[in-house]
């Protein structure tokens, strides 16, 4: 109550403020007065300023926005290129999260067998990770020549990145063991090479919903487990999201979009520098600069759209 009590305090009192400047606005035209004009040019711009701020501070309304974020990325169909875009992207929210108030940590990696990635989980700690990152969900197109073929073609890549907000173990989900099967196996490198000769690396299927977490990052058993515990918790919370969201879109009579289809970006090297958002229409030249992690104009066009369309 008194957090919201401050909230709407803030908001009355910055309606107030405006309402005397329109009135003072109103007073300084009828007298043709510049001095006032002066003060109220140099008012207005601080109320803007703070209403920009105040509005952007509604895009982190949602339930788990305040949360660490986990983020997975797979590649698409097409091979070591997919695979090669995949680890791109991996690369450049790690750049971010390093720019920023964020801690970045690789939870799992799969390699390909030639370059690149198959997929990546990571965990982003920080103020709003999950209410940030939120924005990324989707399918990421790349078009570029080819490093890998030796003709340089020109050849467009699909990548998948998934966000779910990190759970508060036995708050957000209750796992019932007897729903778990956990299976352990040994931890592999690129092109299949044992890098372990213990059984460090863990699977676990969660048995109701058939989602399956892998990890083999770690070096104990244990580490791998709690780990993959961690990624399945989320998983079940972003489930439960994603439920919600189509259902209420329905009853909104909104078309639902959702997994491969859901092309949210794309990024052009070739034949010329672009970045463009599909939902927004946000476009930079500076593609260099967004892959090395320069997102937030991305994130925060994004964020300022939604403020309004959600619940």
């Amino acid at each position: 109550m008194a957090e919201l009590k401050d909230e709407t305090q803030t908001w009355r009192a910055l309606e107030k403020e405006i309402t005397d400047l329109a009135e003072l606005a109103d007073l300084a035209l009828g007298e043709g007065s510049q001095s006032l004009e002066g003060e109220i040019s140099s008012d207005l711009e601080s109320v803007a300023s703070r209403l920009e701020k105040l509005e952007f501070q509604l895009a982190f309304s949602g339930e788990y926005d305040d949360r660490n974020a986990i983020l997975a990325i797979h590649a698409g169909a097409g091979g070591t290129e997919s695979q090669d875009w995949a680890e791109m992207l991996l690369r450049m929210y790690l750049r971010w999260a390093e720019r920023g108030p964020y801690q970045a940590e690789v939870l799992d990696v799969s390699t390909g067998e030639e370059a690149g990635i198959k997929s990546a989980i990571i965990e982003i700690k920080g103020p709003h990770a999950y209410g940030y990152l939120l924005s990324e969900r989707g399918v990421h197109r790349l078009v570029r020549l080819s490093p890998f073929d030796a003709g340089h073609s020109r050849h467009t890549s699909f990548a998948l990145v998934e966000v779910m907000p990190e759970v508060e173990s036995g708050v957000d989900v209750t796992i019932n063991p007897d729903d778990l099967k956990i299976d352990f196996f040994r931890a592999s490198g690129a092109g299949g090479q044992n890098v372990q000769k213990t059984s460090t690396a863990v699977r676990i299927t969660h048995l109701p919903t058939g989602l399956v977490v892998t990890c083999q990052n770690e070096r104990s058993q244990f580490q791998n487990r709690e780990t993959a515990l961690k990624i399945l918790e989320a998983r079940l919370v972003e489930r439960e999201l994603v439920k919600k969201a189509e259902e209420e879109a329905k009853l909104k009579g909104e078309h639902v979009v959702a997994g491969w289809g859901n092309q949210i970006r794309s990024y052009v090297l070739h034949p010329y520098k672009m970045v463009k958002d599909h939902r927004t229409g946000y476009e930079t030249s500076d593609a260099v600069a967004v892959l090395d992690g320069e997102l937030d104009e991305l994130l925060k066009t994004y964020l300022k759209s939604r403020v309004g369309k959600a619940g």
